[in-house]
């Protein structure tokens, strides 16, 4: 199991139409065969100036590489992430066997 996360800060102002067309928008990549446990989330900590996070699970190295490879994933990175998202920290996990 792969557990791929990813938290960021969009370039639009806080609570603003851009944001929530954003987050809306994103949910087409829960939609991909092989995502599992898709999850959009809210940063709470004062610790870092990340407001958001995406969080979703693949059964395996081959299904992560098919979701990163799917058109609809490619797209959503190339039309919406690069020009909309001004800071991230992508995490992919492996659970300690």
């Amino acid at each position: 199991m792969i557990r791929h996360t990813v938290v960021f800060r969009l370039r639009h102002r806080e609570n603003s139409a851009e944001e929530v067309k954003f987050l809306t928008d994103a949910k087409v990549l829960a939609a991909i065969s092989g995502v599992e446990k898709f999850e959009q989330l809210r940063q709470v900590s004062p610790k870092n100036d990340y407001r958001f996070g995406f969080s979703m699970e693949f059964a395996d190295q081959a299904a992560y590489s098919r979701y990163n490879d799917h058109p609809d994933h490619v797209a959503f990175v190339r039309d919406r992430w690069i020009p909309e998202v001004e800071a991230f920290l992508e995490i992919d996990y492996e659970p300690l066997t």
